[in-house]
């Protein structure tokens, strides 16, 4: 993952001084080149207002997920969840985890993320049939770079491909983090969340 990997290696003195614009030998009316998957769904996913974890490692994500918790002040309250295997992993963090909307915090996983708008793609697996509104408004969301798609239809194919026995269905995306954002089709009649992201590297 490039960009992921510029954060954790700066580039040494020797480079610096080679730095120049990466559009800055073409032409003015040339295309500009398009960024890596990775790097333009982390540009629009801040853009949209959304917080960036990116992990390494498990033990990485549990510390970001702890940090998390004692910036909220999360531990002991209860968590909207319908994950079991994610109710399993953090079962050592004091949680209530419940299916009301009334929780402190939404925990869930995704079924892509997409890079074009940084939005992120979720389905019945994840929420089951309820509507945005009416989960919490503070979202902690697990993933893998795995998940990292560049367009809405790659995501939309990969939920038939991996569900061919049963396609879930309240298929929507994530992607209103600020209220001055507007939303399209795909996000209509959702809410605006405040949304941590916690990003594994699994490739």
């Amino acid at each position: 993952m490039s960009l992921f990997r510029n954060f954790l290696n700066p580039k040494s003195k020797s480079d610096k001084g080679q730095e120049k614009p990466e559009n800055s030998d073409r032409g003015k009316y040339m295309p500009d080149v398009k960024l890596p998957t990775d790097e333009r769904f982390m540009l629009n996913f801040k853009n949209n207002g959304g917080k960036f974890l990116y992990c390494e490692s498990d033990e990485e994500l549990m510390e970001a997920f702890d940090n998390i918790m004692l910036e909220n002040d999360w531990y002991e309250k209860e968590s909207c969840c319908f994950d079991a295997n994610l109710k399993d992993k953090f079962r050592d963090y004091n949680l209530e985890f419940t299916h009301s909307g009334e929780a402190a915090f939404f925990l869930s996983s995704c079924e892509y993320l997409i890079a074009n708008d940084g939005s992120i793609l979720i389905s019945s697996n994840q929420i089951k049939e309820k509507k945005l509104h009416e989960l919490p408004y503070d979202f902690v969301v697990i993933a893998s770079t795995s998940k990292l798609v560049d367009a809405i239809g790659e995501g939309l194919r990969g939920i038939k491909f991996n569900n061919r026995n049963r396609i879930p269905t309240n298929i929507t995306t994530i992607k209103n983090f600020e209220n001055n954002k507007e939303g399209d089709f795909m996000s209509y009649g959702s809410s605006t969340k405040n949304l941590y992201l916690l990003l594994l590297e699994d490739l």
